[in-house]
């Protein structure tokens, strides 16, 4: 197939795909969602990926009625579906169906949907430009819930003003950007938020992370201001599709541009870690 849908054990190609209009997901994005990428049909950080989506569903007090490798047979399948081995895999759990209610019943009974199209890692000797914008999202961003309205708005304008992501702050204090994470070289040493309640604990950042511990580059994870992010010597936004992209431009300002030859090794660093575990047989 060129694309796949999948909802509650029925699939097609996914624009043939329907769900029931009772799905709690249609009035209160009641649920929550993984995405990753596959190479030669080889899901690219599933366990990680599965350790976020059975937390996030604890915090919510979601069911999910697969054990975890069922659920990884379920998306394995799936991908084998699939023409092509290189896909962009999304799927999300929702709390169940039933007449619109605010109260959930305790023993509702969860649905999966998986989508699968084609689609590649992000080209990271491109770079970013960013705007800015007040974080007005609520405190639970530590879920990864379909609670997305606010950050499809700044996507959004981030679109409409060229650029390709907005940076979120709470005051100061940086949090994340709309659908990345947002970190930063200074003086040799990468510095990223900690994973509270105010940024989504990302994969990619964990694989950033790790790689700096690899290469001996010191990790500091404490919040950071605007204007410390304006004086980094590298900008780096960082999510599943887009592992290392680096930023050179924030609300029509430069930044970054000054840790090259460090950059460009965790750059390499996580593309060779994708590589790697998604090689063929």
């Amino acid at each position: 197939m060129k694309t796949l849908g999948y909802y509650n054990g029925k699939f097609g190609p996914l624009e043939e795909m329907t769900v029931p209009m009772n799905d709690r997901a249609c009035y209160f994005g009641d649920g929550i969602y993984e995405a990753t990428m596959t190479r030669n049909y080889k899901i690219f950080m599933l366990d990680a990926h599965l350790d976020r989506l059975y937390r996030s569903a604890k915090l919510l007090d979601i069911q999910i009625p697969y054990a975890r490798e069922e659920l990884a047979g379920i998306l394995q399948d799936m991908v084998n579906q699939m023409d092509d081995g290189e896909n962009f895999l999304y799927w999300q759990i929702t709390r169940g169906t039933g007449i619109r209610r605010h109260v959930y019943a305790e023993d509702i009974h969860s649905n999966l949907w998986i989508t699968l199209e084609h689609s590649v890692p992000k080209d990271q000797s491109k770079t970013y430009r960013l705007i800015s914008q007040d974080d007005t999202r609520f405190f639970h961003c530590n879920i990864k819930t379909l609670n997305l309205a606010l950050n499809c708005i700044y996507a959004t304008r981030a679109e409409r003003a060229g650029c390709q992501e907005t940076v979120l702050h709470r005051g100061p204090r940086v949090t994340e950007c709309a659908h990345s994470n947002i970190s930063i070289l200074k003086d040799g040493c990468f510095r990223t938020a900690p994973t509270d309640e105010l940024i989504l604990p990302g994969i990619a950042r964990m694989n950033l992370i790790a790689k700096c511990k690899e290469l001996g580059v010191p990790v500091i994870e404490l919040p950071f201001t605007m204007d410390e992010l304006m004086d980094a010597d590298e900008v780096i936004v960082s999510s599943s599709s887009g592992f290392c992209m680096s930023a050179r431009e924030i609300d029509g300002k430069p930044v970054g541009g000054r840790a090259q030859q460090l950059l460009h090794q965790l750059q390499d660093g996580v593309m060779e870690q994708f590589y790697e575990a998604t090689r063929g047989n």
